[in-house]
């Protein structure tokens, strides 16, 4: 049992400086990447996917090196990782962990997935008010008043 622990500790190399965001919700990894832009940044972002989990069954898992998110990134996060924890990383430590906080407001982020809604026919930035459920989130337009599941959600600005 010793060996397979060790084997495990080497899947994902620990980082010196920089965010590790745990408790993905497994297949989701990939969207915060790209949601987050964290290709941009020219940092090396490591991303671990579909990881055993006791709590959560399987979970991904995302190191970011150098760079702390912020608060309004970590409200990204909330959208696809609502029990995420983020850990802030100094000298191969953990200096700062938070759980996500879902916010109750996403501006801009989401894209209605009404074609009729107003927000995709003119420029204005989409709003949604949310919510969680025993079924995961619930998105709220506030234009179009349709009530959509984060599945339903298929596409999302930088």
């Amino acid at each position: 049992m010793d060996r397979q622990k060790d084997i495990r500790a080497f899947k994902v190399f620990t980082i010196e400086n920089g965010t590790v965001i745990d408790h993905i919700d497994a297949g989701q990894a990939i969207r915060i990447i790209q949601v987050l832009n964290l290709p941009a940044g020219q940092k090396i972002v490591t991303a671990g996917l579909n990881f055993p989990s006791s709590k959560m069954g399987f979970k991904d898992i995302i190191k970011v090196e150098h760079r702390e998110l912020t608060q309004e990134e970590a409200n990204k996060v909330a959208i696809f990782a609502p029990h995420a924890t983020i850990n802030i990383i100094q000298n191969f430590e953990i200096t700062k962990k938070f759980k996500i906080t879902i916010p109750p407001v996403i501006q801009s982020l989401v894209v209605c997935p009404n074609p009729k809604c107003i927000t995709n026919n003119e420029p204005m930035e989409s709003i949604f008010y949310v919510k969680e459920n025993d079924t995961g989130l619930e998105f709220h337009c506030k234009y179009c008043e349709k009530v959509f599941g984060r599945d339903d959600v298929r596409e999302y600005k930088q």
